[in-house]
């Protein structure tokens, strides 16, 4: 990946190709229904975060993203719950889907703290 693409972004990168292939393994009638929803919802974050590392608005993109990361880590669970991830597999998952919203936490915290000093700095001017 480029050198300037942000950490978050190689991140779902890298949690997409390690799940795929799991994915494949999923019970045929899960894999049209579960397997789907949690390979979408991944490949809508990492569309997300890239749309925001290309654009000046990034705040509701970033939140967005965050929430369909939420949204994943309980469509991942379920998985687990179901038996079609052992236990190994998402622990993997789930310290890499914490990880992800520890940095998309702090890219939203210096998006927060930035619009708050141009909001400042627009009130001042």
């Amino acid at each position: 990946m480029p050198d300037n693409t942000p950490a978050v972004i190689t991140k779902v990168y890298d949690l997409l190709l390690w799940i795929l292939p799991k994915l494949a393994k999923f019970p045929r009638e899960q894999r049209f229904l579960l397997a789907e929803r949690i390979e979408n919802g991944l490949l809508d974050i990492l569309e997300i975060l890239i749309e925001a590392s290309f654009t000046k608005e990034k705040l509701n993109l970033l939140r967005r993203a965050n929430l369909n990361l939420e949204k994943l880590r309980f469509l991942l669970r379920l998985a687990k719950d179901m038996h079609y991830i052992n236990l190994s597999a998402y622990e993997y998952q789930a310290k890499a889907a914490n990880e992800i919203g520890r940095m998309l936490g702090g890219w939203i915290k210096s998006q927060n703290n930035g619009s708050a000093v141009s909001l400042d700095a627009q009130r001042q001017g």
